[in-house]
């Protein structure tokens, strides 16, 4: 687990959050996140972030619950216990069809749920540091990872120039972790 130092600012308007994320990319300043309330729209292009390859994973899940669903059912039907329904042949394809769509989406919505979870890190157990109490109530929250090429009260002068209403300095786990939430934690705000 990495420990780090963030730099921490919070916005109340959406409108003065967009100017300040240009601002830090422009600076050079390495964004951990950007926390809203509510979904922002072309806030990930102002991050940067790339698309998500989320549907890829989908169309994945997907062939491979067709290929289990024809895999199992011609094994079944033509090797293990062959038997002859009103005539039809052994792998008999149409027949099959209502299953494997079954399947094809069984998989690729189980598949894709899971995936998603893994992503953005909400599986049960897992647990994050909350930069601030109300950074999903109705404040707009920065963090910023400091380094050794800047100092902190350079970061905080820049994050208040940019409109910020709070700024501060925390010490937090960079990553998430499984934990506990009724267990504090070992680090506090510098």
């Amino acid at each position: 687990m990495a420990i780090k130092k963030f730099a921490v600012a919070c916005f109340d308007d959406e409108e003065v959050l967009f100017p300040a994320v240009k601002k830090v990319r422009d600076s050079g300043y390495k964004l951990h996140d950007v926390y809203t309330p509510f979904p922002v729209h072309g806030l990930d292009h102002a991050l940067g972030l790339k698309e998500t390859d989320l549907h890829v994973a989908g169309f994945i899940y997907g062939i491979t619950g067709t290929a289990t669903a024809l895999g199992f059912m011609g094994w079944i039907f033509t090797a293990d216990w062959p038997m002859v329904f009103g005539g039809k042949p052994h792998f008999s394809l149409p027949a099959f069809i209502p299953i494997t769509f079954e399947l094809t989406v069984l998989f690729a919505a189980v598949g894709m749920v899971l995936t998603f979870c893994y992503l953005n890190q909400i599986m049960p157990g897992v647990k994050k540091h909350v930069f601030h109490p109300r950074q999903t109530d109705d404040l707009f929250v920065v963090a910023i990872e400091l380094n050794d090429q800047v100092t902190e009260q350079e970061v905080v002068d820049f994050l208040k120039s940019t409109g910020s209403i709070e700024t501060n300095v925390q010490v937090a786990e960079s990553e998430w972790w499984y934990g506990r939430w009724d267990k504090e934690e070992a680090y506090q705000q510098a």
